[in-house]
């Protein structure tokens, strides 16, 4: 069964040991972020500066490993079908749209939907890492270290498939910042299933 996170939203469920999880972007060009959390211990999540460390690049993808915080195995990509995605920018917040877009009432972001999907676990805001951002395209200067947002490469019906190396709490969204969806805030599929 295929389930979908509406624009700017997003939630979370249970992912056990050698399920997959495949993400699908169903109009291209939209991200999700996504953190995970062992389910047996919610002090141990999902770390982008080990996995970064451990594949040696910044860009992840088929064949790479997602790594916890305690240099554990926590997803595996096993297919991918866009190639770039992001692991280094937090999750886009209230004061993400104030400090960057200018905004004065400004949305909760993905902080505020991940905090939401995640408060029914017991897991709170100061514990949500930096997120695996499904499908982001971050652009990075060698040399000077800028960085670009730009639309994502993914189109639709395009996915990332992942296998889950323990029993997980995962949560994803909808990404709400425009820089990362052209400013077309679109939904993400995803469905659960059993290793074949």
């Amino acid at each position: 069964m295929t389930n979908r996170i509406a624009p700017r939203s997003g939630t979370a469920f249970e992912l056990k040991k050698g399920q997959l999880l495949t993400v699908i972007d169903p109009e291209g060009e939209q991200v999700s972020d996504l953190v995970a959390f062992s389910a047996s211990a919610k002090c141990e999540y999902l770390s982008s500066g080990r996995s970064i460390d451990y594949a040696g690049k910044i860009f992840l993808t088929k064949g790479d490993t997602l790594y916890s915080n305690r240099s554990v195995p926590m997803l595996t990509i096993v297919e991918d079908e866009v190639g770039r995605h992001d692991f280094s920018l937090t999750p886009c917040s209230r004061d993400t749209f104030r400090i960057i877009y200018g905004d004065t009432d400004p949305h909760h972001g993905c902080q505020g939907n991940l905090e939401n999907a995640l408060a029914p676990y017991g897991i709170g805001a100061d514990a949500i890492p930096i997120a695996f951002n499904v499908f982001m395209h971050v652009s990075v200067d060698s040399d000077s270290g800028e960085i670009k947002v730009l639309p994502p490469k993914s189109k639709p019906g395009q996915k990332t498939v992942f296998r889950a190396e323990m029993d997980l709490i995962i949560a994803m969204t909808a990404c709400s910042a425009g820089q990362s969806n052209n400013f077309r805030y679109k939904p993400i599929d995803y469905r659960i299933e059993d290793a074949a």
